[in-house]
């Protein structure tokens, strides 16, 4: 008997040290994973913002520079979804025994702060070209600064499905805003290219128009990215889909009779679930626990975005 028991200790004990390494090692592939993305966005955006900020300037577009100014802007941007990602990933602490998730949205609010900021900067300076009525005094556009649109296109159109990619792997609602980032510069510098072609071709009121174009894009983006980060600092609920397929499956759970009650609320990018469950009320306490430890290990294994599932059990009548 004795040795028995030791053998189901050695064997828990194994159990735990794997469970521990399998950890541990997906937390290094999350931090590798995190430092590549913010090198390729850092790193990437400082490159061709400089090249689109040099193409402005010697071919006299004023979309161009207002596009460079956007690049430069993601730099930032993406530091800050780095710093915002990595404390987020702290455990919880004496001062934070719900963890840090919600730091993720703090990140993802000066994201959108960044970008509204950033629009309205461009926006003003093209408006104010556009009102200025003095078209024949503007200057044509060089060729270099529509090949700086061309190539800002494509190079910002893949960073955002490199960067996208990996914000779904790692589940990050930061750099899946950083992700959008990229794909607003994308739409911005598509204003340019059709700004700068229009002005070369003898229009040139459409390089400050595309400014406008390229402010109005950004502004969208960067709501989008602050209504999502707003509402997953105020516990919103998942929503009615959600709560129904997740009601479903628990109440499909061995042993339970029904569901009487089941709140969520958003955490960050996890989730919290209050629950009350009616088991049969003659079967003992231990069972009735057995009921409700296995309908917990069953939700956080597969709705992955469960931070916690707090259950009461109900006897039934």
């Amino acid at each position: 008997m004795k040795q028995h028991k030791n053998n189901s200790a050695a064997a828990s004990t194994a159990q735990n040290n794997e469970a521990d390494i399998l950890t541990a090692l997906s937390y290094l592939d999350e931090t590798i994973i995190l430092k590549q993305i913010s090198f390729v966005g850092i790193v990437g955006n400082i490159i061709l913002s400089a090249f689109k900020l040099f193409a402005g300037i010697y071919g006299h577009s004023g979309a161009m520079i207002s596009d460079a100014v956007h690049s430069f802007s993601d730099v930032f941007a993406t530091f800050i979804a780095f710093i915002g990602v990595q404390i987020s990933k702290k455990d919880a602490d004496k001062q934070h025994p719900y963890g840090h998730d919600r730091i993720e949205c703090v990140a993802s609010l000066l994201l959108g702060l960044i970008l509204l900021g950033t629009g309205l900067g461009i926006g003003k300076v093209g408006l104010e070209k556009i009102f200025a009525g003095n078209y024949d005094t503007l200057a044509v556009p060089g060729t270099i600064a529509l090949v700086a649109a061309i190539i800002s296109i494509v190079v910002k159109e893949a960073m955002y499905w490199y960067t996208r990619h990996y914000a779904k792997i790692l589940n990050s609602a930061a750099f899946m805003a950083d992700a959008w980032h990229h794909r607003s510069d994308a739409f911005s510098s598509v204003g340019s290219l059709i700004g700068i072609g229009g002005a070369m071709l003898g229009f040139p009121v459409l390089d400050p128009i595309a400014s406008v174009i390229i402010c109005l894009f950004i502004l969208k983006v960067a709501y989008d990215i602050l209504i999502d980060a707003v509402k997953k600092m105020l516990d919103t609920s998942c929503g009615e889909d959600y709560e129904k397929r997740l009601t479903e499956f628990i109440a499909a759970q061995k042993g339970v009779l029904c569901v009487d009650l089941l709140h969520t609320r958003m955490f960050g990018n996890k989730v919290y679930i209050d629950l009350e469950i009616t088991v049969d009320g003659s079967v003992s306490l231990r069972e009735a626990h057995d009921v409700a430890e296995q309908v917990h290990h069953s939700v956080e294994f597969n709705f992955p975005n469960t931070k916690h599932i707090m259950i009461h059990v109900n006897p039934a009548v």
